[in-house]
């Protein structure tokens, strides 16, 4: 499914509710790019998030502004993978859909404790879900659905 230059879809939700994963695999499956919302991060940011602390809005804000520019770049259509747990980083950010995989803090913590090798822990769990603004207007996941079904759901949708 090849889209204009228009086409972002940003793919949003609490830590651990498998972001980058349907992402990439939604990106795989629309032909686009897959940009992680991760890589965007300053190591300080990094540091900062795996001692348990969120960011703050102006740490939040640059983090943003990294991201923009490529999301928006001449290469195509894209799906991000990013947290914006609040309506303003969603709307900052301008995407022609939004995808919400919602999560229990049952199960995000269960995930976050064994993902291996990332800088966002069990700890961040809490403020997380005390930041989330779910959003009105999305598709909603479920983060307990195989990820193929996800894609499925949203595939679907975006028609």
């Amino acid at each position: 499914m090849a889209g204009d230059v228009s086409d972002r879809i940003v793919v949003m939700g609490v830590s651990g509710a498998g972001k980058s994963t349907l992402g990439a695999a939604l990106a795989a499956a629309l032909g686009w790019r897959f940009l992680d919302a991760d890589d965007f991060h300053s190591d300080a940011a990094k540091a900062r998030i795996a001692s348990g602390q969120m960011l703050d809005e102006a740490e939040r804000d640059r983090w943003l502004s990294r991201i923009k520019p490529v999301f928006h770049g001449p290469h195509g259509p894209a799906v991000l993978a990013c947290s914006a747990l609040k309506d303003r980083h969603r709307t900052s950010l301008l995407p022609h859909r939004l995808v919400h995989i919602a999560i229990d803090e049952a199960l995000a913590l269960e995930r976050l404790a064994s993902r291996a090798g990332h800088f966002a822990g069990p700890s961040l769990a809490p403020s997380q879900f005390a930041t989330l603004e779910a959003p009105d207007h999305a598709i909603t996941v479920q983060a307990h659905w195989p990820t193929p079904e996800q894609v499925a759901w949203v595939l679907a949708r975006l028609d």
